[in-house]
């Protein structure tokens, strides 16, 4: 019932806490972990094209691995071979290059990426790849750049990278941006990986997507005044369904133990318990090919305290 990416850790443990090494050569080891979409409001639209949307992020303990050994001759590699992505188009590698370009560091560095969390799945494996980079080589490279610098990078390269930095579960506007810490109950998720990649351009561009959800209140959402569970919806979700019917299969077995949602523009899905045993419950009865994960929501990012403020 697992997916065939390298798994998670046991759901009674901790994640992986970030490791280094400070002698000649120095590396470092960090998590990446995945994120959950709670709910998803398109709101409207900018004249540059981009869409305008109120979003409510939760880390998991799904992650991917990254490590980095530091290079003397300003090189920048990655060491081992992703499918489906040149070492061009890698965002790490761009993070990596865009930190060095941005500081006139001259050091570089070989990085190694363990990948689990699905590629095209709306988990932001990519983004978070990205924001543990620039997180690991300010310190690595001993830059000490704060938060909120790297946070400005990191919306460089792409609109989801930002909240990974901010460091807490949150409360988002505009592309995603404009973020505020939202505490969140501890709780558990089955989340599966529907076989499919969704590109998240063709959804947004998508003419049945609708564009004019009533905006919330960040008073409304920490006052818990949101009770209609319409929403707690994801405005991609129909327009992805309808395109792609395995994800519509994966939200109707998994409707049946609770109300499963589609994170980010998909394709995985995902439903909240409130303890292990219930979410490891519901995965022991998934039917033969589907396949998912249980993970554990996070309070912080795992790299948070390496951040100034």
């Amino acid at each position: 019932m697992e997916s065939k990416l390298k798994k998670p850790l046991p759901h009674n443990s901790r994640m992986a806490q970030p490791s280094s090494s400070q002698t000649a050569g120095a590396q470092l080891t960090c998590p990446a972990p995945a994120k959950l979409n709670l709910f998803l409001h398109v709101t409207g639209r900018r004249p540059d094209g981009y869409h305008l949307l109120q979003t409510l992020f939760r880390f998991i303990d799904l992650h991917d691995t990254l490590h980095f050994s530091l290079r003397e001759d300003g090189a920048i590699r990655r060491t081992n071979t992703l499918e489906g992505i040149p070492e061009e188009q890698d965002l790490c590698v761009q993070a990596a290059r865009l930190l060095q370009s941005e500081t006139g560091c001259g050091l570089g560095v070989d990085i190694t990426l363990e990948k689990r969390i699905p590629m095209g799945g709306g988990l932001g494996g990519g983004s978070s790849d990205a924001a543990t980079t620039l997180i690991a080589l300010s310190r690595l490279w001993s830059l000490g750049l704060s938060r909120t610098r790297l946070m400005q990078l990191g919306l460089r390269l792409g609109a989801d990278v930002p909240v990974f930095i901010f460091g807490k579960n949150a409360f988002a506007e505009g592309v995603g941006e404009r973020l505020q810490a939202y505490p969140l109950p501890d709780a558990w998720y089955v989340v599966l990986f529907p076989p499919v990649q969704v590109p998240t351009a063709q959804i947004f561009a998508h003419p049945e997507l609708t564009r004019n959800a009533v905006s919330i209140t960040m008073r409304a959402l920490s006052e818990r005044q949101l009770c209609d569970e319409r929403q707690f919806r994801n405005d991609l979700q129909p327009v992805v369904c309808n395109l792609y019917p395995e994800v519509a299969r994966y939200l109707g077995w998994l409707n049946g133990f609770g109300k499963a949602m589609m994170t980010g523009s998909g394709a995985c899905v995902f439903a909240e318990f409130t303890s292990c045993n219930q979410a490891e419950t519901v995965m022991k009865q998934l039917p033969p090919g589907m396949h998912g994960v249980v993970a554990q929501g996070l309070a912080r990012h795992p790299l948070h305290d390496w951040v100034p403020d």
